[in-house]
């Protein structure tokens, strides 16, 4: 059975950095794409960040420049790292994968929603 696992996140003053990451468990072939999206309190999941399997990225224009989306294949995680955050990217971060298995379906996944918090 595949699995998204989310780590990091936690409570940043402004300014400040996380790094988040997402591995991908069970019996993997590869991680074809893969997306960060969050949600803040009382708002829609928007979309953060991107990955496609090539490695070309994509970001939302309010984390252009502070945001980076990366993945090591090896051991089939995808990072968010998070530079220079502000109070309004406190929201729930979840990442998202399409992952090609054993049988070489490739499904989509969501990892649990982890918690990112920027005050002072």
């Amino acid at each position: 059975q595949v699995q998204l696992v989310q780590s990091g996140g936690g409570l940043v003053q402004p300014g400040g950095s996380l790094r988040l990451s997402c591995a991908a468990s069970g019996s993997i072939v590869s991680i074809d794409g893969a997306n960060w999206h969050r949600q803040a309190p009382g708002k829609a999941r928007t979309l953060v960040a991107s990955i496609t399997r090539g490695g070309t990225t994509n970001y939302a224009e309010a984390v252009k420049g502070r945001f980076t989306i990366s993945r090591d294949s090896a051991k089939n995680t995808v990072y968010l790292q998070m530079n220079s955050l502000k109070p309004e990217d406190t929201a729930i971060y979840y990442c998202y994968a399409l992952i090609r298995d054993e049988t070489y379906e490739t499904r989509p996944y969501w990892g649990q929603g982890t918690q990112v918090t920027v005050s002072s």
